[in-house]
């Protein structure tokens, strides 16, 4: 049933989402979606952390109601050529 919910308030651009910015790489990253932001905000130490292990660098998390278009916001153009996509890829084998 939350289930349920959760996609219906994610379609209409009120469920609870995760956004974390890094400055290295230079990356937006949403999380969700969630049913509210107590349950984003419990989750959010693990991405932290993921995103850590991965190198990641000036980690900043902001629980907010969006709608998110894209998961992954990455600006080539600032950062000089990182491929978010092979280090999520490589942590895989």
């Amino acid at each position: 049933m939350n289930e349920l919910l959760t996609s219906f308030l994610s379609a209409i651009g009120f469920a609870w989402w995760a956004e974390i910015t890094t400055d290295n790489p230079r990356c937006v990253y949403y999380f969700g979606p969630f049913l509210s932001e107590k349950e984003a905000k419990s989750h959010q130490s693990g991405y932290v952390e993921d995103l850590e292990r991965e190198g990641a660098t000036s980690i900043k998390v902001s629980i907010k109601r969006c709608k998110p278009s894209n998961l992954t916001i990455y600006d080539e153009k600032v950062d000089g050529g990182f491929n978010p996509m092979s280090r999520v890829l490589s942590s895989q084998y």
